[in-house]
């Protein structure tokens, strides 16, 4: 049986892009590692966010719809991203979100604190410490090193069909079961990163997509060989994936489980220096060859941002 080690990435709708690239780059000090195209979409962005390199387990990423219509948070839905920080930084990120005005609330389960907020278009964010994790090396404004975001530490998941989606974690992706804790159900992949996920023990009633609501989480598999004994398995258990589609940077396969969230089992590699430097990771559009002849006017329909340091207000 193949077995996911944690989350890849999580892909989410947002709202305004410059508002969005200033919270996720300027606040919480994550590196913009691809600027590129929702491939079906080529009018809409599609960008990546995560540590130095973009390696599973850091990533966010965002289609901003600007003026598109803000979804309703429910069942069926990734609902709340979680960051892992590092130990000893919840005093530095509590301060920075005081400073740029950001409203939080203090939670604990599972015996851990956590900062729950809201990014500006809705989205549910917690930041809790782990331990496990490598640091990110990525510095940008004024986070001290030793204080960014390591990567993912995992989601809550919003399921209709919770005991169903409990039977993929555990029979498809191979999930170990934790615990139970004020009415979640807390599961641990083997990965450092992207590793734990609490899934609600009652039904959530259905949400609907658009900004502020989370696409799709994709799950890590080694390569393409074990992404297609994914596919055998999924085939074999009644959850219908769809094809294997090229994304460049990895190979996607996408299946909605019982529960009504979409996943996504996504490769490793080949990664996002596949056709950018390291160094540069981010800074120009990058097009898959099918748009590259319509490059002048997939830009000009794109609405221009900056990635800058953000400052809060009377800094």
């Amino acid at each position: 049986m193949s077995v996911t080690t944690g989350i890849h990435h999580i892909t989410a709708f947002v709202g305004e892009v410059q508002e969005i690239v200033d919270f996720y780059a300027g606040v919480l000090g994550l590196r913009l590692v691809k600027r590129t195209v929702n491939y079906d979409t080529p009018d809409l962005y599609h960008l990546y966010f995560g540590n130095e390199n973009g390696d599973p387990g850091t990533i966010i990423d965002f289609y901003p719809l600007n003026q598109g219509q803000q979804g309703i948070l429910g069942g069926g839905q990734v609902g709340v991203i979680v960051f892992a920080i590092p130990p000893g930084s919840m005093l530095f990120w509590r301060q920075r979100l005081k400073d740029f005005g950001i409203t939080y609330m203090d939670l604990i389960r599972f015996e851990e604190e956590y900062v729950r907020l809201a990014d500006p278009s809705g989205l549910l964010i917690d930041l809790v410490e782990r331990r496990e994790g490598p640091f990110s090396l990525w510095q940008f404004g004024d986070i001290p090193e030793g204080y960014a975001i390591k990567g993912l530490a995992g989601a809550q998941l919003f399921s209709c069909n919770s005991l169903k989606t409990v039977e993929v974690l555990q029979e498809v992706l191979g999930l170990d079961y934790v615990g139970e804790d004020e009415g979640l159900l807390r599961f641990r992949a083997s990965d450092s990163l992207g590793n734990i996920v609490d899934v609600n023990a009652e039904n959530i009633h259905k949400g609907y997509g658009g900004a502020g609501t989370v696409h799709h989480l994709a799950w890590r598999t080694k390569d393409k060989e074990e992404q297609m004994k994914f596919h055998e398995l999924l085939e074999a258990s009644g959850l219908n994936p769809a094809p294997v589609i090229d994304r460049q940077y990895y190979k996607s396969l996408y299946f909605r489980e019982p529960g009504g969230i979409l996943f996504q089992i996504a490769t490793d590699g080949p990664g996002f220096d596949e056709d950018e430097p390291p160094e540069t990771l981010g800074e120009d559009l990058m097009l898959p060859d099918i748009y590259e002849e319509q490059r002048e006017k997939i830009e000009k329909r794109l609405k221009p941002f900056q990635v800058r340091v953000v400052k809060p207000a009377g800094k």
